[in-house]
Formats: C-alpha cells, sequence, structure tokens
C-alpha cells in the first residue's frame, strides 16, 4: 500500500492536493495536514476529486474556525469526521478514533491529540493498521520536535502500529514567527521508516515494503 504524504503551503484551493494526485496515480492514500481544507465547500470539491482518481484522502477542514478530522474514501464517500478533542489534559479523545475500511483499521489524531494517543487509545479494542496524524504547522522548538517524534514512537511500540504524519510546509504556531516543517513514518517497533525536518518534499511510502521516495 502506497501513501503520499504531502507538505503543501496553506492555500484557499485544491491545487496542490490536485496536482499530487494527478502526478501519482499509484498512491492508494494522500495525507495531507490539519486545515488544508479551508473551508466546507473545498470538503465537497476533495469529495469529487477523491472519487474521481479512486484514492483515499485523508486531512483536516475548517468549520467555523475550527478544526475538523475527516478521512474520505476511494469512493468520495466521508468515512470518519469529528471534531477536534481540546488540548486540556481532563479531555479524552473524541471518538471515533478509528474506522474500518477494506479490511483495514484506520486510526486518527489530530494534531496536539499526538501528546494523548498514549493514554487514550488504550479504548480501541482491535488492531489499528496505521494512524494518520495530520499536523497544522510545523513545530516551534526543536524540543517540540522531539518531544512529539517521541510521541510517536511510543505509540507505535505500544499499540503495534504505523504513525504517519505530516505539517504544512509555511505558517507558525499562533504566528509566533518559528516553524520547523515536520512530516515522518515511524514503523510498528517504533522505529523510523523517514523523519523529515525543515525538509518539505513530498514522500510516498511503500508501507508493505517500508520503502521511501522523495520529490
Amino acid at each position: 500500500m502506497k501513501i503520499l504524504i504531502g507538505q503543501p503551503l496553506h492555500e484557499n484551493g485544491l491545487k496542490q492536493i490536485s496536482n499530487e494526485i494527478i502526478n501519482n496515480r499509484e498512491v492508494d492514500i494522500v495525507l495531507y495536514p490539519e486545515g488544508y481544507l479551508a473551508n466546507e465547500e473545498l470538503l465537497k470539491d476533495v469529495c469529487n476529486i477523491a472519487k474521481e482518481y479512486r484514492v483515499m484522502i485523508i486531512t483536516s477542514y475548517r468549520m467555523n474556525n475550527k478544526d475538523r478530522a475527516v478521512i474520505i474514501n476511494n469512493h468520495g464517500e466521508k468515512i470518519l469526521e469529528r471534531a477536534k478533542t481540546p488540548p486540556d489534559d481532563n479531555e479524552k479523545l473524541y471518538n471515533p478514533l478509528v474506522v474500518n475500511y477494506n479490511k483495514m483499521n484506520i486510526g486518527y489524531l489530530l494534531c496536539m491529540e499526538i501528546l494523548k494517543g498514549v493514554r487514550d487509545l488504550q479504548r480501541v479494542n482491535e488492531t489499528i493498521n496505521f494512524i494518520a496524524h495530520p499536523i497544522g504547522v510545523g513545530m516551534f522548538s526543536d524540543e517540540q520536535f522531539q518531544q512529539w517524534i517521541t510521541e510517536a514512537k511510543n505509540i507505535a511500540r505500544i499499540y503495534k502500529t504505523i504513525v504517519i504524519g505530516t505539517s504544512h510546509a509555511d505558517g507558525s504556531y499562533r504566528n509566533c514567527g518559528i516553524s520547523i516543517p515536520i512530516s515522518y513514518c515511524i514503523d510498528s517497533n517504533g522505529e523510523e521508516i523517514f523523519i523529515s525536518k525543515a525538509d518539505t518534499r513530498t514522500r510516498v511510502v511503500d508501507i508493505d515494503r517500508k520503502e521511501v521516495k522523495t520529490f
């Protein structure tokens, strides 16, 4: 199974995801960052793209200025859609955390939800084939970068699953002016397939063979 992991610039349309799908017709799944879809109208349009090109799209969209999780299957149907869990430590991760499609259990953690994953994924009773982790913008420090990669590795090891994350190439947390773009793929043993730090090239990962193509 081949997954395209993109690090686009923020945009108000769908030019980047459209071009990447057209130029990489062999991929089964496209993972794009949190909030790439700037509004609900674009959500409808990206469902049509998924259907036309027979590709699953995992990303996030903005509604009422808030980010929401979404997975769209290769028939253009939303198979997972929910609000983002608030950062408060007392808030448990919102359901659904996993969706079953084509005999795969696909997990979903949206941006800062990664920090609750070790604690809250224990309520998922089935094996998770992989977890998608759309991130809004890059890390605001090297320490945060290392923290989030460590959390991803811990989740992968504990739950015996692949974890894949990606951020936008631009923007910064609360417009602080500091951003380290991030994308990664961790295998089910907690070992890196790749980790990208401040390198915004697109990757296509064959997760069965643990092979990565960068361009």
